[in-house]
């Protein structure tokens, strides 16, 4: 651990807790937009840990993981360094959506470039500022447009030092999740460091199972690499992923689901129906392999093709 972090041009020392605001661009009305980054660093040596969320603004469900935590001061590290960024992306934030103003996704902009598009702006801003002090991290999501995630940790199950972190956060399911490229996961493996992404819960809703589950999950995570004095145990041992698939859509019609996130299904076995608006037509939607229900799709009209049930196994 640096003895000296250096911020938005701000020296934070061992000791210090600080809240800077990275200052990305204006809004057309003039309204400056600003990250808040809040840093919290112990006087020992230890590791630099990122909570992070927000990468697209409708996940609320991180942003209250991180709020709560603020606001019950649970970020003072017995040893090393705690940095937190409740929202990333402030303007998906403002807008209700993933996306920032020119439709471009921040979590696809890694490593970005000054000069580059808005998400790109934002993606290089925080691997500048942040980045280069980091160790670990975790990256809280959800899901989008209406599918709901079971909550998971996601990583490459490959590198031992992310099967340790997983294993210690603990979350119901661990899921082997190759690199996306332009990802901030995939940039900061490129400089060693490892990043999880806990997903759960969906977009603009929240979710206090997912809420309570990342919560407590990254008090085990901190416990386990020393700065936390404490944790709650994991309420069962983690089901560990390898493979996933989604079941989606043959018909476009009223999908009406009869299984729930988190359940073991059978191959062949019936997860719901897709009819029609006028009851002239039902098909049956059943699993094309055996795993855990991850995710499921909470939007009655679907198109063909639409994903509607995401197995792991």
């Amino acid at each position: 651990m640096p003895e000296t972090i250096t911020i938005n041009g701000r020296s934070i020392d061992r000791g210090e807790k600080v809240l800077t605001k990275l200052v990305i661009s204006k809004l057309p009305s003039g309204t400056i937009i600003e990250i808040p980054v809040y840093v919290f660093r112990s006087v020992h040596d230890g590791p630099v840990v990122l909570l992070m969320a927000g990468m697209h603004g409708d996940e609320v469900n991180g942003i209250e993981i991180i709020r709560r935590m603020l606001g019950k001061k649970m970020l003072y590290p017995l040893k090393g360094t705690i940095i937190a960024v409740p929202i990333l992306n402030i303007y998906g934030f403002l807008n209700f959506s993933r996306d920032v103003p020119d439709g471009k996704d921040v979590n696809r902009s890694f490593p970005g470039s000054k000069d580059g598009s808005l998400a790109s702006r934002v993606a290089y801003r925080f691997m500048k500022e942040v980045m280069p002090y980091i160790d670990y991290g975790i990256d809280f999501h959800t899901g989008g447009a209406s599918r709901s995630n079971y909550p998971q940790i996601r990583c490459v199950l490959d590198h031992p030092k992310n099967v340790e972190l997983s294993q210690a956060f603990g979350a119901p399911f661990i899921l082997d999740a190759s690199f996306r490229t332009g990802s901030l996961r995939k940039e900061a493996w490129k400089q060693g460091k490892s990043i999880l992404v806990y997903e759960s819960g969906e977009s603009l809703r929240f979710d206090e199972v997912g809420i309570c589950t990342g919560i407590e999950g990254t008090c085990r995570l901190l416990h386990h690499l020393g700065m936390m004095a404490g944790a709650p145990a994991a309420a069962q041992e983690p089901v560990v992923c390898r493979k996933d698939v989604w079941v989606r859509a043959k018909n476009a019609g009223l999908f009406r689901s009869i299984v729930k996130s988190g359940e073991y299904v059978k191959k062949n076995q019936a997860l719901g129906t897709i009819t029609d608006p006028y009851g002239e037509m039902e098909v049956k939607i059943a699993a094309s392999s055996a795993g855990y229900i991850i995710g499921l799709n909470n939007m009655p009209v679907v198109n063909q093709g639409d994903a509607l049930v995401h197995i792991a196994f």
